[in-house]
């Protein structure tokens, strides 16, 4: 009498050689994927601090406004320094920022500061009208050269 046969349950070199060839295309493609990802999350980073700068701007351009007769303006105090350029509509104000949105410096003939990251520009343009005062103000990145990216808006403020 034969021994009975048993079959043993197993993959043939064929078959790990397809899986493997599979796994591998997967890893190629994920890796190929990697900096695509790197560089989309840079780029968003970068507009959450130019909003932030933007935001920071606006608040600045709104805290400019009228005072009555014998109050104290407190825009030494804190700010951007921008209390008063309404009236120089031919002069936009340039300002500097860190990476972290600190400001780190203004226009100066030159280049900018070596820090700096992101450019605000801030365009003061003719009111409609005697009590309203409108700026353009765009935050772009990088800080000198052309470019890479930007983020802009118009500011209305009752004067």
């Amino acid at each position: 009498m034969l021994p009975p046969m048993r079959k043993t349950a197993a993959f043939s070199l064929v078959e790990v050689t397809l899986a493997l060839g599979v796994a591998a295309f997967c890893l190629l493609t994920v890796f190929a994927l990697l900096p695509v990802a790197l560089k989309t999350q840079q780029t968003s980073m970068q507009q959450t601090t130019a909003n932030s700068i933007m935001s920071q701007i606006l608040a600045d351009l709104r805290a400019d406004a009228r005072l009555p007769p014998g109050q104290a303006s407190k825009e030494g105090q804190s700010g951007f320094g921008l209390h008063g350029h309404w009236l120089q509509v031919y002069a936009p104000d340039t300002l500097y920022f860190t990476n972290e949105a600190d400001m780190t410096g203004t226009l100066i003939v030159g280049s900018p500061p070596a820090d700096a990251v992101f450019r605000a520009t801030i365009t003061y343009l003719f009111p409609p009208s005697a009590s309203t005062s409108v700026a353009s103000v765009i935050v772009s990145w990088p800080a000198s050269g052309v470019p890479a990216g930007s983020v802009e808006t118009f500011i209305a403020v009752n004067r």
